[in-house]
């Protein structure tokens, strides 16, 4: 039996497991939501609907698929599937048998999916038709099992029966990939006893109903978009699904299917309201959530306006932890900026530089602690022993290197980065507090700011109506001149990761090719 601990986390077992041995995931969630509501809606694709005792029966045939195949506990099971019903059903299925489930999104290109075979040497790989022999150029390595969805009998009429089998507390259910901006992606270790807290954390919050129709337009492959399968299962709610190729489509597939709950990050909002420009008929969406990248508070009003009766969730999270702190609906019209408190059962701190905790309000590094804590990252020791480190008390603490700071109520307001802190012209200032002055602009849709760097000063792009020049004067108007960047640049759109988060590294190499080409 095949399981994974961290070496440089030995406190795991006893501070973030409560037993030696946990209930499986699949169990948790599936399993229980098959036994309470067999036939309520589960998952919905473009192309079909399951209820939860079709899915529960779609898991099983995985599960007994994969012992065919002499797939073992603990061995890995990568999917580029897409979002779709089938998703659902290799995630569960994995889990039932024992085995960790490796999802990898279908944008994912060559130069990184090259890395992430390699790292993750899995002993299954599920894909679709188009890729059965190569994905993006990439072959497939020669030593693994390669099947298509098509592969998989869905809908069989006799599935193994009984629960899913238990798995030890550090069995991983999940290694999630970074999406690599920065360097080739990594993985995070995520074992079933973590998963299930923090989702059922996350669920304590946002209170989804059973009647809720949840749509998740982000991808499965993005810890934000799987995790909506784990909360809706919780509820008894349908999760409702669509591809990035779909988004021209999305405002009517919601309004056809009845989404009344719609997880966010910015570049989906902007699109939402552009959308409605052109229908504005209404919706029975009730909540939108955010995490990703904050919704700026234009953007907020907007989802207002355009969608009367709907509630916004601001929330604040990373994969190492799922998520850290999640504000009540509406909380932001009280708090402006907030993200919201602690996950019941974890702690928030924010750190100076020493690593002690700095009083309300000051600045500093973001550090978590409790139940949700992953296991570090696979087959990186180095990474881990940086950012998940383990106190004389035994008790692991994830510095995010995210910066932000808490108020008097133990709200936390994040300010970004440690590369997004920086000293200009004398004057600390982060890349955050600019865009957010550009967001003030009349006109101004969207804006990402690049900081110094390398000789070069920051740069401002934005996106919307105002010139270049007259957004830099009104940026003057709001900001001590240090702060108003000598350069900005306005674009038809932002590059967008697969995510739908900034592509700072494509803005980069737009800065660079402009100068290459001068």
């Amino acid at each position: 039996m095949t399981t994974f601990a961290t070496p440089t986390s030995p406190a795991l077992s006893t501070a973030t497991f409560v037993d030696s041995a946990v209930e499986n995931a699949a169990e948790v969630f599936l399993g229980r939501a098959a036994a309470l509501w067999p036939a309520a809606p589960a998952v919905r694709d473009r192309d079909k609907a399951w209820s939860y005792g079709h899915l529960d029966a779609a898991a099983r045939a995985v599960e007994q698929r994969l012992a065919a195949l002499g797939i073992r506990p603990g061995d890995r099971v990568l999917a580029r599937t897409g979002s779709a019903c089938e998703f659902l059903a290799l995630l569960y299925g994995t889990w039932r048998h024992g085995a960790t489930f490796v999802p990898v999104s279908p944008a994912m290109k060559a130069y990184h999916l090259t890395s992430v075979l390699a790292d993750a040497e899995p002993a299954l790989i599920v894909t679709t038709p188009a890729e059965a022999t190569a994905a993006d150029g990439v072959p497939w390595p020669a030593d693994t099992a390669v099947l298509t969805v098509d592969d998989f009998d869905f809908t069989p009429a006799d599935t193994p029966v009984g629960p899913a089998r238990p798995v030890p507390a550090d069995r991983l259910a999940l290694l999630i990939y970074t999406s690599g901006s920065t360097s080739a992606p990594k993985a995070v270790a995520c074992p079933h006893a973590p998963v299930a807290f923090a989702a059922r954390a996350i669920e304590t919050r946002l209170r989804y109903r059973q009647d809720d129709v949840v749509l998740t337009a982000v991808p499965l492959s993005f810890d934000y978009g799987l995790y909506q399968a784990l909360l809706c299962a919780l509820a008894g709610a349908e999760l409702l699904l669509s591809d990035a190729d779909e988004h021209a489509r999305l405002l009517g597939y919601a309004r056809d299917h009845g989404a009344t709950v719609v997880p966010l990050v910015p570049s989906l909002g902007e699109l939402l309201v552009r959308l409605t420009a052109r229908d504005g008929r209404p919706t029975k969406v009730r909540l939108f959530t955010n995490t990703g990248a904050a919704l700026n508070a234009p953007l907020i009003a907007q989802l207002r306006e355009r969608f009367p009766g709907a509630r916004v969730a601001p929330m604040f999270g990373t994969t190492e932890c799922k998520r850290m702190t999640i504000l009540e609906p509406d909380g932001d019209l009280a708090r402006p900026g907030s993200v919201g408190p602690a996950l019941p059962g974890t702690e928030i701190l924010v750190l100076d530089d020493d690593g002690r905790p700095l009083p309300p309000t000051e600045i500093g590094e973001i550090a978590v602690r409790g139940p949700h804590v992953m296991a570090g990252y696979w087959r990186a020791p180095e990474p881990t022993a940086l950012r998940f480190r383990t106190g004389p008390d035994g008790r692991v603490t994830l510095h995010t290197g995210d910066y932000g700071w808490l108020d008097k109520d133990g709200h936390l307001y994040f300010q970004g980065r440690r590369d997004d802190l920086f000293k200009r012209r004398g004057l600390r200032m982060s890349a955050i507090e600019i865009e957010a002055a550009a967001l003030d602009v009349e006109g101004v849709r969207e804006a990402a700011l690049l900081v110094p760097e390398g000789g070069r000063d920051m740069v401002l792009f934005t996106v919307g109506d105002p010139s270049a020049e007259q957004v830099l004067a009104r940026l003057a108007e709001r900001l001590e001149a240090a702060k108003v960047p000598d350069e900005c640049q306005v674009l038809p759109a932002l590059p967008l990761t697969a995510n739908g988060k900034t592509d700072r590294k494509r803005l980069r190499a737009m800065l660079e090719e402009a100068d290459g080409g001068s």
